[in-house]
């Protein structure tokens, strides 16, 4: 999966940040949807990796997503926004895993709980 949230992350679309993400949705069914985060010079334009793949697979039909993998480009691992956050809280339900991985490696398995748990705020941006 790695490898492909590494050439996933190369789509993303940052020029604002210059923090890149990218989101493979696995599903119960096995079906795998991918989103990356797109800005917009308006920020409340800007969407997320997660709610991108999110919404793709919504609207595909599905809605029993098993596992959610998320790349960051940044050194450390960064967790979820809280509008994502919000997006979980409506489709996923609490046995949802979330795997978090750097592009260089680090890497992150946490249950929906422990997300639901975790900030992200301006430092992350740094």
């Amino acid at each position: 999966m790695k490898e492909k949230l590494e050439k996933l992350l190369n789509n993303s679309y940052a020029p604002y940040s210059g923090v890149h993400f990218a989101c493979i949705v696995e599903t119960e069914n096995g079906n795998f949807y991918s989103g990356v985060n797109v800005e917009n010079a308006s920020y409340g334009g800007t969407i997320c990796a997660e709610r991108n793949a999110i919404n793709s697979v919504i609207a595909n039909g599905e809605k029993n997503i098993k596992v959610i993998y998320l790349m960051t480009d940044k050194e450390d691992i960064c967790y979820p926004c809280h509008i994502c956050k919000q997006t979980f809280l409506e489709f996923l339900d609490e046995k949802v895993i979330f795997n978090l991985m750097t592009k260089s490696g680090k890497m992150e398995v946490l249950t929906y709980d422990k997300i639901m748990n975790k900030k992200f705020s301006k430092e992350d941006l740094k």
